[in-house]
């Protein structure tokens, strides 16, 4: 990272008793990036955003704030301001006196206290409800007051701990553009909480990956989803066909023969591999390429399969096959556009597989 992070985790751990939520972590965010944490339940992606808000301190390790140290600092000295899941509007307060509320406890100015309130309603598009109360609004409009909430205070990171999950699907799709957009806008660093991957994908400059209290992978969220480091990524972030295989040979640096579910293919990987070595080639759906049998268009090395099941999903059919090999269960996807002719397959046709030449990605016999 070329210009000095906005925040910076160093070594940190968090034990509550016996129980570790944090295990070494080491982050660093950018200025005015929108970065997501994304994983299961416990799997101590709030626990980071309760270090940084300050609400929780490490037992081990430090963070920074623009290069000073915030380890001890109390919550109400740092310019870090939160949107809680419940967005904690005060219920008897209309919408411009929860907003104002952070500015009169500071004892600004009437005058500025009114331009900063309303610039800030005009941001988020609620300056014409200003006067409602906290009941009157929907969910979406309640998590924008409460945005606004956040930002009037001119915080340097604005933390968000799964902010939609009280929205039903079209407004949480909505928000989701609203909020990306409203972060490029006001140029403040966002760290986004969820354990919906979609979600992070959608939004996200990065996406750091956890699981029981570990950073599992950090990247874009084509490199979290094209380019897994470990199989916990490549399940967690997708469907994913995981293929049993072993070296055969060394083409040349990046390419490998190895037998694959008991064919023989030629694969690519950036890894290191020698003969003999045991892999795992994970594929997603739809990087599975499936012909019936007796079209006969496919050149070797493929899979004989058997199909067992189609779902019809609108844009794409997902198609359930066994292997005649190993009789392993794969799930490949297809995709359709009004160029392509309709293709249909019914339980037990007989279908050859292969995949995109290159879409593969190997990791050892550990999956990592």
């Amino acid at each position: 990272m070329e210009q000095s992070p906005i925040i910076e985790l160093r070594s940190v751990s968090k034990n509550y008793g016996n129980t570790t939520a944090l295990h070494n972590i080491n982050l660093q965010i950018a200025n005015g990036e929108f970065l997501t944490l994304l994983g299961p339940s416990g799997c101590g992606k709030t626990t980071i955003l309760r270090l940084i808000s300050g609400f929780e301190s490490p037992s081990q390790g430090g963070l920074l704030l623009q290069g000073h140290d915030i380890t001890t600092i109390p919550p109400d000295k740092r310019q870090v301001n939160t949107v809680f899941q419940n967005y904690a509007l005060f219920p008897h307060m209309t919408v411009w006196d929860n907003v104002a509320f952070g500015l009169r406890m500071q004892s600004r100015p009437k005058g500025e206290i009114r331009e900063r309130v309303f610039e800030v309603l005009r941001r988020v598009r609620m300056e014409a409800l200003a006067d409602r109360m906290p009941r009157q609004l929907s969910g979406g409009q309640q998590q924008r007051v409460a945005i606004a909430r956040a930002i009037v205070n001119n915080p340097l990171v604005l933390l968000l701990d799964e902010p939609f999950s009280a929205l039903d699907f079209k407004l949480r799709k909505q928000m989701q553009l609203e909020i990306k957009h409203l972060q490029r806008q006001l140029g403040i660093t966002f760290v986004f909480v969820t354990h919906d991957q979609e979600e992070a994908f959608a939004m996200s400059d990065r996406v750091v990956v956890m699981n029981e209290g570990e950073i599992r992978q950090i990247g874009t969220s084509q490199e979290i989803y094209e380019e897994p480091e470990n199989l916990f990524v490549a399940r967690f972030v997708g469907e994913i066909n995981v293929l049993e295989g072993v070296i055969t040979g060394i083409v040349k640096d990046d390419v490998y023969t190895a037998v694959v579910e008991g064919v023989e293919f030629t694969i690519r990987s950036r890894r290191e591999f020698a003969a003999d070595d045991k892999v795992k080639v994970l594929l997603r759906p739809e990087d599975l390429k499936v012909y019936l049998a007796k079209e006969d268009a496919q050149k070797p090395p493929f899979f004989i399969g058997h199909i067992q099941e189609t779902v019809y999903k609108g844009a794409t059919v997902d198609i359930m096959l066994t292997l005649e090999t190993s009789g392993k269960m794969l799930q490949a996807a297809e995709f359709f556009n009004e160029d392509d002719v309709d293709i249909s397959y019914s339980p037990g046709d007989k279908v050859t597989v292969t995949w995109v030449e290159g879409w593969e990605v190997v990791l050892d016999s550990e999956g990592e």
